[in-house]
């Protein structure tokens, strides 16, 4: 999701949640090991620990307080497994696990794709946007999944099969991110980050061995196959 279009259309799409490069940190770090510190303008940095939120977890206990995964049935299906943040402080934290995302961004200053994602508002149930770094890497809180997920397919099914059938947005229960780096995109679906990619194109036909799980829409499928 070269995440220009928030969908995706591989090529330019390079990583939505490059999630591996993880920070490391001592102690009792919160999840990705950014802290709670934040500063005028909507930035928050990474250096603390502990939690940044009541619906958050850490790193070493990532079900305290319904944090990541708490909530999530061991029956349950693969979205109710997905990770969970509660806020887009947690969600930078989980993602600066993975990949950069030290700093978030919450308002135009510094935000450099700010115009373009700013079509993706209630229709698509955002609730709160950020960048990660002032860069390419954003973040998008979601309120509603479900309506997420028919707003993408829509945007999907407009291209009326173009673009590439390997690709979609990383998601995790009540987040999503968008990259323009390609190495985000194939961090985020390792087994260790725990997210999965929403493909809603027509013809995506993964090879043998990955997943294919039902999405909340149907026409959609969540996957751990991305090609560029």
């Amino acid at each position: 999701m070269r995440i220009k279009s928030m969908i995706t259309t591989v090529t330019a799409v390079t990583a939505l949640l490059t999630l591996a490069t993880a920070c490391g940190g001592g102690g009792n770090p919160a999840i990705g090991g950014i802290g709670g510190d934040s500063v005028a303008g909507g930035t928050g940095h990474a250096n603390g620990v502990g939690d940044g939120g009541p619906d958050e977890g850490t790193l070493e206990n990532p079900t305290k307080n319904g944090g990541v995964n708490g909530n999530a049935p061991k029956d349950g299906t693969a979205f109710q497994k997905l990770p969970k943040a509660g806020t887009i402080a947690a969600a930078a934290r989980f993602v600066n696990g993975h990949t950069k995302c030290t700093e978030i961004t919450t308002t135009k200053d510094g935000y450099e794709y700010w115009d373009e994602d700013a079509k993706y508002d209630g229709k698509y149930s955002v609730t709160e946007r950020g960048s990660c770094d002032r860069g390419d890497t954003r973040i998008f809180m979601i309120k509603d999944p479900k309506v997420f997920q028919a707003a993408f397919k829509a945007e999907v099914d407009a291209k009326e099969g173009k673009g590439n059938p390997n690709s979609g947005i990383v998601v995790g229960q009540d987040f999503t991110v968008g990259s323009t780096r390609s190495t985000a995109m194939a961090a985020l679906l390792k087994p260790q980050a725990g997210l999965l990619m929403l493909n809603c194109h027509p013809d995506f036909k993964p090879p043998s061995g990955f997943r294919k799980e039902p999405a909340l829409v149907k026409g959609c499928v969540l996957t751990d196959y991305y090609k560029d």
